[in-house]
């Protein structure tokens, strides 16, 4: 099962610039390892004066991110790294936030709306495709054969456009980027993806 890590780095001041292009760099040498599957950058909008970037980061499974953050490519990275930046923050993406995957997660009730979108609309399917015929089944296996086909559905199929739709609206952001978020600071914005 693949594994989502969000990681948050505060780069020192006078460092943005070399840090960035470092990370992108990386970003793309951290490919030649295997169990990589995806990588970005996240950062603040244009003339917003925060010094916050955002990494995430997707692995095969859980014994791909432990070899790839054990490696020497990544412990040399992690040396020059802490060079410009602050001590960082890694958090595991579980549950929903793996759907919604940023440095900062959308507020629960937005994760839970956008699920529920994702939810019903899929449910409704399976019972009418699979209701007749399996009407005869004890309702416990009915509803263990619809949760079997609702998950892998969910997961690869319909929540990742359910929040590729949603996408501004659970990030926050206006057409004019202007919006703030929740905690009042400026949003974040891929300014660049690898996967």
């Amino acid at each position: 099962m693949p594994i989502h890590v969000a990681i948050t780095r505060k780069v020192l001041p006078g460092k943005e610039e070399e840090f960035k292009d470092a990370l992108r760099r990386f970003l793309g040498d951290s490919f030649l390892h295997g169990g990589v599957h995806g990588a970005a950058m996240m950062t603040a909008l244009p003339g917003s004066e925060s010094r916050e970037i955002g990494i995430l980061r997707t692995f095969a499974d859980q014994a791909e991110r432990d070899a790839f953050y054990n490696s020497t490519l990544f412990k040399d990275w992690e040396a020059y790294a802490s060079t410009l930046t602050e001590e960082p923050v890694y958090r595991e993406l579980t549950g929903l936030e793996a759907w919604f995957r940023s440095p900062v997660p959308p507020p629960r009730w937005k994760m839970a709306v956008a699920t529920l979108c994702g939810v019903y609309p899929t449910s409704l399917l399976l019972s009418y495709l699979l209701g007749p015929h399996i009407q005869e089944l004890h309702p416990a296996l009915r509803t263990f054969i619809i949760a079997g086909c609702m998950v892998p559905m969910l997961t690869w199929i319909v929540m990742p456009q359910v929040t590729k739709v949603l996408k501004p609206w659970l990030s926050g952001i206006s057409s004019s980027n202007k919006k703030r978020d929740d905690n009042g600071t400026a949003p974040t914005k891929p300014s660049e993806v690898v996967t």
